[in-house]
This record gives C-alpha cells, structure tokens and sequence, in this order.
C-alpha cells in the first residue's frame, strides 16, 4: 500500500495508547498471512529482549530491544509505523508458524489486506 490504511493505524495507535495486548489481528503483508496478537511496541520490544538475553549466542542483541536512542523515539503524538505482534503465527496452509506462537513487527504500510481476529487452525 502506497498510504497505511487510517483504520489500522488507529488499532495500532489505539493499542499504544491503552498499553493493551488484546487486540487480535489478522494481516497479509507481501503476501504472508500473519495471525496473532498486538502489542504495545514497548512490551514487544521487552519480550523479545527477554528472549534474546535467555540465548548464550543471541544475548549480546538483547540492549538493542531494551535501550532506544533518543533521536529514534517516536514524537509523543506520533502515529505507530509498524503492528507488533506477540503470540503470532504466519500461517502456511492448514499450519501455524511456530506452532507456540512468534514475535513478529511489521510495517503498517506493507500491509495489503487485515481483519480483526485471529484465524485458527487444526492438524487435521
């Protein structure tokens, strides 16, 4: 999409504002199915440094996740520029990806096609 769709902006910006994690949505994005649940990117980011300091390899990573230099900080009325998901899965067929549940970001603007929920699926 050349212009992010005002609707999903006002999700994500409504998602920020009210610091919930609630919110499921179903987005294709370059022609990815994503299925999952919004995060505030603060408790997005915090999860993922969670997960990356629990890795001896991928522990040097985490900081980037947990320290956001100032001139990178979004304006105070600034509208979101990516939906961050928790809880997510990029669904392929019949099958979620990962089976537990991913975190993914993803720019607002590379988003095609939404509905709010999640999809689920069997193994059927």
């Amino acid at each position: 999409m050349s212009k992010p769709d005002e609707l999903l902006v006002a999700i994500a910006a409504t998602v920020e504002s009210e610091q919930s994690n609630q919110m499921s949505l179903t987005v294709v994005a370059d022609g990815t199915v994503i299925t999952g649940r919004l995060a505030p990117e603060a408790v997005w980011r915090q999860r993922v440094a969670e997960v990356l300091s629990d890795s001896e390899r991928l522990g040097a990573f985490s900081s980037i996740f947990t320290s956001t230099p100032a001139e990178r900080r979004p304006a105070e009325d600034a509208l979101p520029t990516h939906l961050h998901f928790h809880v997510a899965r990029i669904l392929q067929g019949t099958t979620g990806i990962p089976e537990t549940g991913g975190m993914y970001r993803v720019s607002i603007a590379r988003v095609s096609a939404w509905t709010v929920g999640d999809f689920s699926y069997s193994e059927h």
